[in-house]
């Protein structure tokens, strides 16, 4: 044996045995201080074999035999600490990684909180704060000659990793702040730039190096949904360090092929997320999607089509680093194909939430704003057979917003994938979803050509000699000489006109009949306009003369067509109705259901007969309901003498009074609503029950159960409004027991908004039946609706959906809770 080897070990072996034994403090001290010699950095240092041999063999014996010395009394030796100092320094400075897995041991080992184990913690953090995890990690970066063993890497992976969660088990109240995840994987994340300086320094210095351990760790820390306490250190480093040098680009490279495919999707997902830009994400990960398969399904496949939680920003950044180079810009044409597929899909459209045919609209337009015609062109057939599908599927919808998606890509993508055709135009409403699609959809500015080449509008052009005025109205003023001070007229002040009213030529009807005559044969459309902006107030102030005619007039607006141009055609129309309707319910609801399931009406008609019966239902179940004021159109005529209005001389007089009383007492000002029977519980079965009963009977031109599916969730939300205006009826058990029949027949509907009716509905008989002839007459319904609602609650694909069986779901525990009380004895 070597006689170097044999000296180290026979040193060791004597000083393991004095420290076990020994009580003395000096001789402690001398024997620690003898051993200090073989640590790197001593003052009087060891030959380096005996270093070496030191460090190899019998230095985590040492350590071991240090923790288990460790008590009150043993530190107190000596004064001041020097036991303590010295026998830290062994930890803090000799191989870091053997100290380190001795520290995890010792705590891990520890019987419970103690001495022993409050002290190994307080000297890890001291550990952690020296800086010695960026020397774990260079170390283990360091042997490519020689590398360490399997076993050893894997069990230091999952110490440095899981050391938060194994200190947080361990010392329990007691952590120290230096454990917590969200201060140690930042100073992970610190220690791993430090060994990745360190990688960099030796590979410009001619040694040969791997990052193996680092991506590892990397890997691990993500999977454990840490990326943005790591990744929020490491990456802002590397886009600074990778922008100017090629060497630190290739080792950011190697740093994310080799981590572990299943740490690839957390990783990417991470970067993705924090990186600033396509260009950014492009530096740091180079080429991955051509080299990884996992990383290419990844980035083209799961975080386009399975996962729909990102920000804009982020598939921006994700298509855009598909983009930015030659070889993966096929993968983006590639994306835009699956996009379109699946955008067209009707499947897609009837089951996919919202926000995710939200994020799958943004990232085609994104696509087709990345891509060149020439791309385009290559794949116009197949993407252009896609587009039609989706645009039918989508028109065909019922919620405005998923028809508002397919517009707005519609217009977008046939000007892109058809720029020699007539343009395609959609009308529909400008909102903060469609100006930030079509803010997508705008061409992304070529990297050669700079933002400041834009024509920019100076101050000085901006000012046109057509203006009459600049700064808030000042007169501008002319060139001297122009001929300005000989008119005079512009020193007139203009005479103020915005009250005054147009001239009609044709005088207001005032009777309802003379209205009637008006719009059914009249050819003055002056005459036409003015009867129905006056119907509405004779409906009101005239009711005997109203009901009269009410079902021939309720068919006269019903069939009314707008022949001139009217401002607020629809409004009109539909109060008319409205007041109609509420001054004789029976008859005119009667025939405005039958007039629902009749054949020569246009949809637009039929929702209009369900908008009309549920606000006149409102309007008849209000308490204390009086006849309303009529809403005056401000180019209408003014009311005659003697109507509702109160004249203002009668406030003046009231408020002057109120304000001269003197009162001992003052009670509320505000007078209490009028109590007054629901006229609307002795119509509610003309409302209701003859909408219900034929929606399972398709007709040539209407078929609920087919493709008029907006219809149909039109008319479950009117029947559930209808339900809920009908509380505390006698007739209410019963359309409680058909609508539940209605929503049981229906449930599994396709279509998320006929759901959102029905689930509607079932809280309107929740909340309109009465608790105990709920319980009495609906038991089984009550049963069945239940497991209904707890499955919607958990696996529809629809927020709303989601959210309104939650509520109908809490609604019935409420109902359980009340009569719960009343059933015990």
């Amino acid at each position: 044996m070597d006689p170097a080897r044999s000296a180290v070990r026979l040193t060791v072996r004597e000083a393991i045995h004095t420290l076990s034994s020994c009580e003395d403090g000096g001789r402690v001290l001398s024997t620690l201080g003898s051993l200090r010699r073989y640590l790197s950095g001593a003052e009087n240092p060891a030959l380096p074999g005996e270093q070496e041999e030191f460090a190899r063999v019998h230095f985590s014996a040492l350590l071991r035999c240090l923790v288990g010395r460790l008590s009150p009394g043993w530190l107190g030796l000596l004064p001041d600490g020097q036991v303590e100092e010295l026998w830290a320094s062994f930890f803090l400075e000799g191989p870091a990684d053997q100290a380190f897995l001795v520290l995890m041991e010792s705590i891990e080992g520890a019987a419970g909180p103690s001495f022993r184990l409050m002290k190994m913690a307080q000297l890890l953090a001291r550990f952690l704060s020296a800086g010695r995890m960026a020397v774990v990690m260079e170390g283990q970066c360091r042997q490519v000659t020689e590398p360490a063993s399997p076993l050893l890497q894997e069990t230091l992976l999952a110490k440095v990793v899981g050391l938060p969660d194994c200190l947080g088990n361990r010392l329990q109240r007691e952590n120290l702040d230096a454990f917590f995840p969200q201060n140690y994987f930042p100073l992970l994340g610190e220690e791993m730039m430090r060994a990745l300086q360190a990688v960099v320094d030796s590979l410009r210095g001619g040694w040969d190096c791997s990052v193996s351990f680092l991506s590892q760790v990397l890997g691990k820390a993500c999977v454990r949904g840490r990326q943005k306490e790591m990744l929020g250190v490491l990456v802002p480093r590397l886009t600074a360090l990778t922008q100017g040098s090629c060497l630190w680009q290739r080792v950011c490279w190697r740093l994310v092929e080799r981590v572990p495919d299943r740490a690839v999707e957390a990783l990417l997902t991470g970067l993705v997320e924090v990186a600033a830009g396509p260009e950014v994400l492009s530096r740091l990960l180079g080429n991955l999607v051509m080299k990884n398969k996992k990383a290419q399904f990844v980035m083209t496949r799961k975080l386009l089509f399975l996962q729909y939680q990102y920000s804009t920003p982020m598939l921006q950044s994700l298509l855009g680093y598909l983009a930015t180079d030659s070889q993966r810009r096929p993968l983006l044409v590639q994306a835009l194909k699956g996009l379109l597929e699946t955008w067209g899909s009707c499947s897609a459209v009837r089951h996919a939430p919202l926000a995710q045919q939200r994020y799958v609209s943004k990232a085609v337009l994104i696509c087709l704003a990345l891509l060149g015609e020439a791309e385009l062109q290559d794949s116009r057939d197949e993407l252009l057979t896609s587009l039609m599908a989706g645009v039918k599927s989508r028109l065909d919808s019922s919620l405005p917003v998923v028809r508002r998606l397919g517009m707005i890509v519609a217009e977008v993508a046939s000007a892109r994938l058809h720029p020699e055709g007539p343009p395609l135009k959609f009308q529909y409403e400008e909102d903060e979803l469609s100006r930030e699609m079509l803010a997508l959809a705008a061409p992304w500015p070529a990297a050669d050509s700079p933002l400041e080449a834009s024509p920019v509008v100076t101050p000085e052009a901006a000012e046109t000699p057509g203006r009459g005025s600049v700064d808030g109205g000042v007169p501008q003023a002319l060139p001297e000489g122009s001929g300005s001070d000989l008119d005079s007229d512009d020193e007139l002040v203009p005479y103020d006109m915005s009250g005054d009213q147009e001239l009609k030529k044709s005088k207001a009807p005032t009777y309802v009949r003379d209205c009637v005559e008006a719009l059914t044969s009249s050819e003055d459309w002056e005459r036409w306009e003015a009867a129905l902006r006056a119907l509405e107030a004779l409906v009101i102030r005239n009711p005997a003369a109203a009901r009269e005619v009410s079902v021939e007039l309720a068919k006269v607006l019903l069939h009314l067509e707008e022949k001139t141009s009217v401002e607020g055609f629809e409004g009109l129309r539909q109060r008319a109705l409205v007041a109609v309707v509420v001054t004789d319910p029976a008859p005119v609801a009667e025939y405005l259901t039958s007039q629902f399931y009749a054949l020569n009406f246009s949809l637009r008609q039929r929702m209009d007969i369900l908008d009309v019966l549920t606000l006149a239902a409102q309007e008849l179940s209000r308490p204390g309901r009086a006849p309303k004021a009529p809403q005056c159109d401000p180019r209408g005529p003014a009311p005659p003498p003697g109507s509702a209005v109160a004249p203002a001389w009668r406030a003046v007089v009231e408020e002057r009074i109120r304000n001269k009383t003197r009162r001992f007492s003052q009670g509320s000002a505000r007078r209490g609503r009028d109590a007054g029977a629901n006229q609307f519980s002795s119509v509610a079965g003309y409302f209701f029950f003859p909408l219900i009963q034929h929606f399972d009977r398709p007709l040539v031109t209407f078929d609920l159960l087919g493709e008029d599916q907006l219809v149909l969730g039109r008319l479950a939300h009117t029947l559930g409004a209808l339900m809920y205006l009908a509380v505390n009826t006698t007739v209410a058990v019963t359309m409680g027991k058909a609508l539940l029949e209605f929503v049981w027949t229906l449930r599994f509907h396709s279509d998320a908004y006929v759901r959102r009716g029905l689930l509607s509905a079932v809280s309107s008989v929740l909340l309109s039946v009465p608790a105990e002839r709920l319980l009495a007459d609906l038991p089984d319904e009550l049963l069945e609706t239940r497991s209904w609602l707890a499955d919607v609650a958990d696996r529809d694909a629809d927020e709303d959906c989601r959210m309104l069986a939650v509520k109908a779901l809490l609604l019935l525990e409420k109902l359980r809770d009340r009569l719960l009380p009343l059933a015990s004895p």
